[in-house]
């Protein structure tokens, strides 16, 4: 009897374990981090879809998010906004980073090491290597995630903790929260779907095929960032009206507004002055465009319609975007990161005068 008993026990015992062991409630957080860095070292490719809801401006804005990756360094993500039917790709390969809007026939290329100099809360490395670098890194275990609470390294410095959902099962990615300092939630990406190892044609990551992609009939022909950019004139503009920043930071004021011609455009350039410097230049948007820098960043922005292009950092920054057949190009060699995105969303819903 006593016999039976202890069998009975080892029995449940064992089953125990191995139900603790399929569901992976035996993982602790250092095994999870092992897998993770084993995964990252032989990661060949994948695919992901989701959607990422950005509220770090007004009102919050919802992106359809398309996310291709494969070794060594080719990257595509599409960002579609749903609401206005508008997609923006982001590119690498091997004739640098892009940035395509198809619509607008308008492409934007730079030299870049993006994304590795800034992180994205829809890449997998990026989640990875916040879980594997960060030693105060907080982890829980749920029915069928594991749910880590780790810094955020992202180019906005408001962003500063993400909680990311991995599937006990694989180690896909499930949710990401990225939270500000007072724990309110500005950025989070939900994956619909995540597939490791996968097959991309070959013209997949190729400029032309994802220009031509989006129902337009031609590739544009790039022309170099500031080409034919000539002095103010101090006529005023009859052909493009001026459309003035809803949002000045404090300690700042217009200095002047004056035209000046763009290559064949017609421009203006509105400079302030005070606390910070800085330029704002708007001309109508060209139909084919390149940016060219030894140091480059590309980021989204919560404009509701659009991606910027950050070129620069340090001492001078370049922020460039295109909305409602406006090209904007927001220069200053001292105004924050934070300021820039706060002027650039304070365009929208502005009229020219």
């Amino acid at each position: 009897m006593r016999r039976s008993k202890w069998v009975m026990t080892l029995a449940l015992t064992l089953a125990v374990t191995l139900l603790l062991a399929a569901c992976g409630g035996a993982k602790d957080a250092a095994g999870v981090v092992s897998d993770i860095e084993k995964l990252t070292g032989k990661l060949e490719s994948y695919h992901a879809e989701g959607t990422m809801v950005l509220n770090t401006g007004q009102e919050p804005q919802e992106y359809g998010v398309v996310v291709s990756y494969q070794k060594p360094e080719y990257y595509r993500i599409a960002l579609t906004n749903e609401a206005n039917d508008i997609t923006q790709i982001v590119l690498r390969n091997d004739e640098g980073v892009f940035v395509l809007t198809p619509h607008l026939n308008k492409s934007f290329r730079f030299k870049s090491d993006w994304p590795n100099n800034q992180g994205q809360a829809y890449l997998f490395e990026t989640l990875a290597q916040s879980i594997i670098h960060d030693d105060e890194r907080q982890f829980t275990a749920e029915e069928n995630a594991y749910v880590f609470d780790v810094l955020a390294n992202y180019q906005n410095a408001s962003l500063v903790r993400q909680k990311i959902w991995l599937s006990k099962e694989d180690y896909k990615p499930q949710r990401v929260v990225v939270t500000d300092a007072d724990a309110n939630e500005m950025v989070t990406v939900t994956f619909s779907s995540f597939e490791f190892d996968k097959s991309f044609e070959d013209n997949w990551f190729d400029m032309n095929r994802n220009m031509t992609s989006v129902s337009i009939q031609s590739v544009p022909v790039l022309a170099t960032e500031g080409e034919g950019q000539g002095e103010p004139s101090a006529e005023a503009n009859e052909h493009f009206g001026i459309i003035y920043p809803g949002y000045v930071p404090e300690g700042v004021e217009e200095r002047s507004a004056a035209d000046f011609k763009l290559g064949e455009r017609d421009a203006i350039m509105i400079r302030y002055v005070g606390e910070y410097d800085y330029t704002l230049v708007e001309s109508k948007a060209a139909e084919e465009r390149m940016a060219s820098s030894s140091i480059g960043t590309v980021i989204e922005l919560d404009l509701g319609r659009t991606v910027g292009v950050l070129i620069g950092e340090n001492e001078q920054r370049t922020l460039l975007w295109t909305h409602d057949g406006v090209d904007y190009r927001l220069s200053t060699g001292n105004l924050p990161y934070e300021e820039m995105v706060k002027v650039a969303q304070s365009v929208f819903d502005q009229t020219g005068k």
